[in-house]
Formats: structure tokens, C-alpha cells, sequence
């Protein structure tokens, strides 16, 4: 029965997003993030319910279980952009690639200044990866993938929470621009944002969310022996 139940943990995980939800539509602002929101809630239930986080993970099994399946839904968006992709696939291109590449780039040099060791490094170096790539990444490089999906999700909040302010703030006006930006640094949480906030730069997010996601594995590799290469 205690098998049975633990799983109830689950739909608490999809009430406490649905209640971030509503609040996000109510109060429509970047300080009310969703998923921000989402773990302010869960995390005050848990402290009140005085429920054991160990108890919580292993109930939230079939949410989890969907991580590895969310690889092949990101699919998806970029057939549905394949049109846009054509007619400006060079400068998309070049956006994503260098932006992957600078993006792994600057985590791992800074972590290795800071005297990181190598497996930390490459802890650091996908985290501007979306989280199931990003943690398969770290894995193959000797990393710690549950610490890099720590770091996914904190560049994922900076990008959604202050990603399309700060360059609206810079004069950024083409929604193009600043959604290939946001979605080839914060991933998933910066495209929402985006989408939350204009459809053009949502559009943009989810195409180099993607390409980031598929480019990036490709060149992580190379990456890290690069900067071991110079070190």
C-alpha cells in the first residue's frame, strides 16, 4: 500500500506547477515565474507537510522517468520551424554554433581559473544545455550530472527571469534576435519565457534551444580537451 501511495507525490508535483501557473497568468510579470514559483510552492509543502525529500524523488518516479523521452519531443519544435530554418539557416547557424561554443567555453575556463578539477569542469561546461542533454553530456565527460543539471537550472532562471529584459534594455528590437539569444543560453525555461512574452522570440528560443542542444553535444568534447590543451 506504501508503494501506492508514495506515488500520490506526483500529481503534488503537477498541483503545485498548476498553482504556479495560475498565479503566473494572474499577476502576468518576470518576477512570477513559473518554475520559480513551482519550487517556492513544493518546498513549502514539504517543509509544513514535513514530508522526507528522499520520499518525495522516489514518488515523482514517473515524472522523472520522462526525462530521457523529452530528448526526442524536442524534435518537434524544430520540425514545426524547418520553413524559417531554410530561409535563414547561415546566420541561424552561425548564431547557434558560436553561441555553443562560447556559452561551454566561458563555465569551464572560469571554473578551471577558479581551480576547478577536471571533473567539475566538466560538470560546468553544458550547462547552457537543455537538462537531459546537458546531464548525458556531463556523464560522458567524466562529470557529475546531477550538479550540471543544478547549473542548467540556475542559467535557465537568469535567462528567464532577466534574459529579455536585459536586452530589451540594450536596444535589442528584433524579437529574432533576442529569442535566439535567450534559447541558446537559458534553454528551456528562457524559451517559456519568451513565449510568455512575444511569439516571434518564442518561435526563435525553441529553434536554437534545439540546435544549442545538438551542436553543443557535438562540440563539448572538443571543448574540454581544447581548454586542457591551452591550460
Amino acid at each position: 500500500m506504501q508503494q501506492y501511495i508514495i506515488y500520490l507525490y506526483t500529481f503534488l508535483t503537477i498541483f503545485g506547477f498548476w498553482l504556479a501557473l495560475q498565479i503566473s497568468k494572474r499577476w502576468k510579470s518576470m518576477i512570477f515565474n513559473t518554475f520559480i514559483l513551482t519550487v517556492l510552492i513544493l518546498v513549502v509543502i514539504l517543509v509544513i507537510g514535513k514530508i522526507p525529500y528522499d520520499d518525495y524523488m522516489a514518488g515523482n518516479a514517473p515524472i522523472n522517468n520522462l526525462l530521457g523521452l523529452s530528448i526526442v519531443a524536442l524534435a518537434l519544435p524544430l520540425y514545426e520551424q524547418l520553413r524559417q530554418i531554410a530561409k535563414q539557416w547561415k546566420i541561424i547557424l552561425s548564431i547557434v554554433v558560436i553561441a555553443s561554443f562560447f556559452s561551454m567555453l566561458s563555465g569551464a575556463v572560469l571554473a578551471l581559473i577558479l581551480g576547478a578539477s577536471p571533473e567539475m569542469v566538466a560538470t560546468v561546461l553544458p550547462k547552457s544545455i537543455t537538462t537531459p542533454i546537458a546531464m548525458e553530456v556531463s556523464h560522458n565527460l567524466g562529470g557529475i550530472p546531477a550538479v550540471t543539471a543544478v547549473g542548467v537550472v540556475v542559467a535557465g532562471l537568469q535567462g528567464s527571469v532577466f534574459g529579455y529584459l536585459v536586452l530589451k534594455k540594450l536596444n535589442v528590437k528584433h524579437q529574432e534576435a533576442i529569442g535566439l539569444s535567450v534559447g541558446s543560453v537559458s534553454h528551456a525555461l528562457g524559451t517559456v519565457s519568451c513565449m510568455e512574452t512575444n511569439p516571434t522570440a518564442g518561435s526563435y528560443s525553441s529553434i536554437s534551444l534545439v540546435l544549442c542542444g545538438i551542436i553543443s553535444s557535438i562540440l563539448a568534447p572538443f571543448v574540454f580537451k581544447l581548454i586542457y590543451f591551452f591550460a
